[in-house]
């Protein structure tokens, strides 16, 4: 058996190993149906219909579905559709530390090879099983985030969809643990995107494909191990040619806490607003205050928020695109305080051509707050807190501060109500089956719905 790097080593026997409690596997399910939902509202959007619609998917031979589509693919090209559809309005689940990212980007290659499996191999699992690889999918992402910034070091966190979704990917293909880690060091060897496309002056589309794209990117690499006897077992430790020679500078991938089911018993959901989750409880915070607040009252706005807030959605100037306004703190607090609420059509041309509001962005100022900051990284804790004040020009100044997000584990009660109206209501416009998805969304038995017949549900 060869001997991989010590992170490898760690993943693959986690990824083995592992079975979730019945706890752990009832979030899953909640993250299960979110992650639906989030796909089924992107398909009343143009754009992301349009990458359904690709000419060389349609003409690609397969049996495998596409969430809320009649598309019928290869696996490969169906990951990269689910995980589009999936992140397409950065509605799915968060997850914050060092790295950031969205865990749930991995139920795209879930999904597509329970499709496949079943159809070409005969391969089949239960609900539980499919639980079971989000939680070890969840666990790999979000566990690698808390010990490492990509970030940092200009990488995109997809690198770690592709990691997660490479390792389940080999489980669920019956791999055994010397082929897992040849499949997760190709992952590691493989081209990491930048981040660029999230950033000014390049901001684009591209963020709401790239986890798709990486999902997708990780199941081929589990798939060329079937055919191809290769392995790289010091791909993240070797010099000059390594990953953290290469990528990594003075902050080599680490991975030292042990791995469970943190993750995901601690996801954030996005419950309501649809924005980058570092600036969730300032929406909050300012929608609350749109009642009380005139625009033509307000002389200034200042947002407190965590460093990372500050780094990642802080932006002056332009905002030239739909993807540009998503990911601006500045942007959501105006729209909130202008009109009261925050949905998916909040970013568009015709949303953004109200000249209110880069009116209120030129008199807003964004600043870290440090104790705001210690308890974001504060792993006991993990808030993500923001407080807006606003002061008017009789010299009134007003403000509202939310520590928690709804959709964090201290709210997660008060969640639940708001997380089944956005399934129910994701469904309104799709044609499917209603009633039997809101019934297994609703249901508590895990072992009495089948997950084949709510693949065979959500797909037209």
């Amino acid at each position: 058996m060869s001997k991989f790097d010590p992170v490898i080593h760690k993943l693959t026997n986690f990824t083995q190993t592992f079975v979730a409690d019945e706890s752990s596997l009832q979030e899953a399910k909640t993250c299960f149906f979110d992650s639906l939902a989030c796909s089924f509202l992107a398909l009343e959007h143009d754009k992301v219909r349009n990458f359904c619609s690709l000419a060389y998917i349609k003409d690609s031979s397969g049996s495998v579905g596409v969430i809320g589509t009649d598309t019928k693919t290869n696996v490969v090209d169906a990951t990269f559709l689910n995980g589009a559809l999936i992140r397409w309005l950065d509605f799915n689940d968060t997850w914050l530390a060092k790295e950031w990212g969205h865990p749930s980007d991995n139920l795209a290659a879930i999904l597509a090879l329970t499709d496949y499996l079943k159809t070409e191999r005969d391969i089949t699992f239960n609900l539980r099983d499919i639980l079971n690889f989000m939680v070890i999918a969840h666990e790999i992402q979000g566990a690698l985030a808390i010990e490492n910034s990509f970030n940092k070091e200009g990488l995109d966190h997809v690198v770690l969809v592709k990691i997660a979704s490479a390792a389940v990917a080999s489980k669920m293909l019956g791999h055994d643990h010397e082929q897992m880690s040849a499949v997760i060091s190709n992952a590691f060897v493989d081209g990491q995107s930048l981040r660029t496309y999230r950033h000014f002056p390049n901001t684009g589309a591209r963020k709401s494909w790239a986890a798709g794209d990486a999902g997708a990117r990780g199941v081929k690499l589990a798939f060329i191990s079937e055919v191809s006897d290769e392995h790289y077992p010091s791909v993240i430790s070797a010099e000059v040619w390594g990953f953290n020679d290469v990528l990594m500078g003075d902050n080599p991938v680490k991975l030292e806490r042990e791995l469970n089911s943190y993750v995901m018993d601690n996801i954030l959901y996005k419950v309501n607003f649809p924005a980058e989750f570092h600036a969730q409880t300032a929406a909050e915070a300012a929608i609350k205050l749109h009642p009380q607040i005139a625009f033509d009252e307000i002389a200034h706005i200042n947002i407190h928020t965590q460093e990372p807030g500050v780094r990642i959605i802080s932006k002056q100037g332009p905002l030239t695109n739909y993807a540009d306004r998503d990911h601006c703190i500045e942007y959501i607090v105006a729209w909130c305080l202008l009109n009261g609420n925050l949905d998916a059509n909040s970013y568009t041309d015709e949303a953004a051509s109200d000249l209110r509001i880069d009116s209120l962005r030129e008199i807003t100022s964004t600043s870290e707050n440090t104790e705001y900051t210690n308890r974001y990284y504060n792993l006991d804790e993990r808030a993500i807190p923001n407080k807006v004040t606003v002061t008017l020009k009789n010299g009134d100044v007003m403000e509202e501060e939310v520590i928690y997000p709804l959709g964090h584990r201290e709210r997660r009660e008060e969640s639940k109500p708001y997380l089944k109206q956005k399934f129910n209501n994701s469904l309104e416009n799709t044609g499917l089956d209603q009633t039997f998805l809101s019934d297994a969304y609703n249901s508590l038995d895990l072992d009495k719905v089948e997950i084949y017949d709510i693949l065979k549900k959500i797909y037209k």
